[in-house]
């Protein structure tokens, strides 16, 4: 689906943003783009879908090269950048002259979208608010069906029931031929919605990318007393003693805190990602 092969990247070879990236994302999963602001994830969206160039490496889109931005793969790709702007156009005026650049659009599903989103379908996206341009956009989006669909901060703007309504919109989206990936540092906003895979962009590197079903069978999430604090490989205070990530040797599934997860990650705590590193069949032994 989209394929990274040792990309190196920068704005100037003297200073990279990333070094020999390599990274695949498969259709059929919703993927997280996880990282601080500032950590490269925009920019590696943006050259997964050739809007800028690797200095060194490539990035196929379905087979394609993302640089040359071919119709075949724009046809099958929308990209929803963290900023937008919008037309002063109405939902049907914008169908009608973006959907054709989409052979597999659904006009039916965009108007449900919309409806399920509270979008009035009359009026002008450009007068809307940002929220609501957001909303409508993430709606053409999800409507052209394409294979590949990027996202980056989508949840930025949206109060509190746009973002329920997101996660609940997005997962009914998802089908084994589609690709989702969705970028932010919002880790709490994707909750319950990546139930696949995650990214986490730190460092300038790739440092998990992970299924969170696999970080649950390495990894215990709970909360421990103050006094057992010592045996955890990292710890944040909650209201009753620590919330804390343990080494899984039981073996008993625990959910996976994202954001305690991604804190660990993004504090540095090498404990946290070499267990999450090692081949599985180490995690017996």
């Amino acid at each position: 689906m989209i394929e990274i092969k040792n990309l190196s990247f920068g704005y100037s070879r003297k200073s990279l943003l990333f070094r020999n990236l390599n990274l695949t994302l498969q259709e059929g999963h919703i993927y997280g783009l996880l990282g601080k602001n500032g950590a490269g994830k925009s920019t590696l969206l943006k050259n997964m879908v050739g809007l800028v160039s690797p200095l060194e490496g490539s990035c196929q889109v379905n087979g394609l090269d993302s640089r040359k931005r071919l119709p075949a793969m724009l046809g099958d790709l929308y990209f929803i950048p963290e900023e937008i702007y919008m037309p002063s156009l109405t939902a049907r005026q914008f169908v009608a002259s973006t959907a054709p650049f989409y052979p597999f659009f659904d006009e039916e599903a965009f108007y449900r979208y919309l409806s399920e989103f509270e979008v009035p379908v009359h009026a002008v996206f450009s007068k809307m608010s940002f929220g609501q341009q957001k909303k409508a956009i993430i709606a053409f989006g999800l409507a052209t069906n394409t294979s590949v669909l990027i996202m980056d901060e989508p949840t930025n703007g949206l109060d509190i029931p746009s973002k329920v309504q997101f996660r609940r919109i997005i997962a009914s989206a998802l089908t084994e031929t589609r690709c989702i990936i969705i970028s932010t540092h919002q880790v709490r906003d994707l909750d319950s919605l990546i139930d696949t895979l995650v990214v986490v962009v730190h460092d300038r590197e790739i440092v998990l990318n992970e299924s969170l079903d696999a970080i649950g069978e390495r990894l215990t999430f709970t909360t421990i007393p103050e006094s057992e604090a010592h045996s955890a490989l990292y710890t944040e205070d909650a209201l009753r003693g620590k919330q804390a990530i343990l080494p899984n040797l039981m073996g008993n599934y625990s959910k996976v805190d994202m954001e305690l997860l991604f804190n660990a990650i993004t504090s540095g705590n090498t404990s946290v990602t070499e267990i999450l590193q090692r081949p599985h069949y180490e995690q017996s032994l």
